[in-house]
């Protein structure tokens, strides 16, 4: 009598072949997209905060702060913040 080869019903795969790894990496590289496009707009922010925030303290011997146009400039900034907040 022949033996038969019993091959358990199961197959080696290696494990980027399985769904469950490929959801994983396709929900990590969405992630990753998400978190570097807020990473890119705290960047914005920061950058656009800090020069205010360098001329505030500039002169701290000084009691006033000369800043003709101030209404205009900190309205420019408010479009400058709200357009880097909207993208």
């Amino acid at each position: 009598m022949a033996e038969e080869f019993f091959d358990f019903g199961f197959t080696a795969v290696d494990e980027n072949e399985l769904d469950a790894v490929q959801k994983t990496a396709g929900q990590v590289s969405d992630a990753t997209v998400l978190a570097n496009e807020a990473q890119g707009k705290l960047d914005k922010l920061y950058n656009s905060i800090t020069p205010l925030l360098n001329n505030l303290k500039a002169n701290p011997e000084k009691e006033y702060i000369l800043w003709p146009n101030r209404v205009a400039k900190v309205e420019e900034f408010q479009d400058i913040l709200y357009k880097i907040y909207s993208e």
